[in-house]
């Protein structure tokens, strides 16, 4: 977490947590979400507008992190920004040597792999369950197929969260406060 963050938490420890605002899609895009766009729709179902600002996106990563309760969300100074997640809180993209490397950039390996109901494949790391990016599903089969990976098991898209202690929609957490 960047330092200007930790100090920003100290000056000001009680500013409200944000919900709803900004979505993190299957592809590892992030999108922020307006109140019109909240109004039309739960994410993924509407997006709202994918952040293209690389230093935004670089600053997201930096403060990346979740709660007790498995809710998501990007440290912005003295506030908390829950993250609405269309799947998993990683999105790993395949690297050449069969590792993985996170959404924000950090490199880990794969411990177990599964597939779920519609043939989307997941990956267990030390930094937690992932998507595997649709883009690297070439890659990931070649680790599987060459045991660089160990094999895949059978996981249900709803129950993963629950297994794996992650929440999807932090917005709907909170609503039922």
């Amino acid at each position: 977490m960047d330092e200007l963050v930790k100090a920003a938490m100290r000056k000001w420890p009680n500013v409200p947590d944000c919900t709803g605002w900004l979505g993190l899609d299957e592809r590892g895009d992030w999108y922020m979400r307006d109140d019109a766009t909240q109004r039309a729709g739960p994410f993924p179902h509407v997006k709202g507008s994918r952040i293209e600002h690389e230093a935004l996106k670089a600053f997201i990563h930096r403060n990346w992190g979740h709660d007790v309760t498995g809710a998501w969300f990007f440290q912005n100074g003295p506030q908390r920004v829950f993250v609405e997640l269309a799947n998993t809180p990683w999105i790993w993209r395949v690297t050449a040597n069969g590792g993985v490397v996170s959404t924000t950039g950090q490199a880990t390996q794969v411990t177990h792999t599964w597939l779920d109901e519609t043939g989307r494949l997941y990956a267990q790391t030390p930094l937690g369950l992932g998507l595997v990016h649709s883009q690297d599903i070439y890659l990931a089969s070649e680790c599987l197929e060459q045991q660089v990976w160990p094999e895949h098991g059978e996981l249900s898209w709803a129950e993963a969260p629950r297994l794996h202690g992650f929440i999807r929609s932090p917005q709907s957490k909170t609503a039922n406060r």
